[in-house]
């Protein structure tokens, strides 16, 4: 069977009595080509890894041993129990700082990069600009503020707050393209204001969707937040990780550590479940 677009070609299949149509074009194919890239990569590169140093039956004892201490043996030794909860409660407080500025910004961005409600030419320079931060790891941006503003919590900060940016422009912004456009227009012909169409249309067909992007990307911040402890000297419950792990090498304490910080994220999740069921049952 042909097609009126060049670029696209379908075949039909008869499987078990069942017609298949299947549909080639340019997408499908990069997507086919890469998929297989990547599997011929995966099945191809650990054969080109160094082996000769490895004692693997060495190397299988002591990680058996050494998860034996972590997840078994758990203790808090250096740090006191509630020395653990109020760096918890440091890491939480960085997670949420970063999560509450970057979507309230992120808020009056999506509005002006929502192509139903802003110019085209805006809409693709916030866009391109949101591609950028987001192909960059937060712990570079966090490595680039910490140049300016020094290692430590205002560069983890910091660095969080444009991810996040990035990350919730993104989400809104598609929220409100989804929005019945017969609302606006019907707004715009009334004479209404651009804060109207926001107020009135914007703000309560989406709100659902905001509050639960917002709460995932909390969710991400405090996992971002205990590596930015670690790697950028931001306190909390990862900066003690990261000196169990290496100042001390506690692996008796590390376990104790990952277990708080592996309570608070499930709790986190359940928390996240429970608002998405009540704002799916409103």
């Amino acid at each position: 069977m042909q097609v009126s677009e060049a670029s696209t070609r379908e075949t039909i299949q008869v499987r078990n009595g069942k017609i298949q149509i299947k549909t080639f074009n340019q997408s499908n194919f990069v997507l086919q080509l890469t998929l297989t890239f990547l599997l011929i990569f995966t099945l191809v590169a650990p054969f080109f890894l160094d082996y000769k140093s490895i004692d693997l039956q060495r190397a299988i004892f002591y990680t058996l041993d050494n998860l034996k201490m972590m997840f078994l043996q758990p203790a808090l030794t250096q740090v006191t129990l509630g020395a653990a909860l109020y760096q918890i409660l440091i890491t939480l407080a960085l997670a949420f700082l970063s999560t509450i500025i970057g979507a309230v910004i992120s808020f009056f961005l999506a509005i002006a990069c929502a192509k139903n409600l802003a110019p085209s030419f805006l809409s693709n320079v916030i866009i391109t600009f949101n591609s950028i931060v987001r192909a960059i790891p937060t712990v570079l941006w966090v490595l680039i503020f910490a140049i300016v503003a020094g290692l430590g919590s205002v560069a983890a900060v910091l660095g969080m707050i444009l991810h996040t940016i990035a990350y919730l422009t993104k989400a809104y912004s598609e929220s409100f393209e989804e929005i019945d456009g017969g609302m606006i227009e019907a707004l715009r012909a009334t004479g209404a204001k651009w804060w109207h169409i926001i107020i009135h249309v914007v703000l309560p067909q989406t709100s659902s969707y905001m509050i639960s992007w917002t709460f995932l990307r909390f969710e991400i911040n405090y996992g971002v937040a205990i590596a930015m402890g670690a790697a950028a000297a931001a306190g909390g419950i990862g900066f003690e990780l990261f000196m169990s792990s290496s100042f001390y090498y506690d692996l008796h304490e590390v376990g104790a550590i990952t277990y708080f910080a592996l309570i608070i994220a499930i709790v986190l999740e359940l928390i996240s479940v429970r608002i998405k069921n009540s704002l799916i049952g409103k």
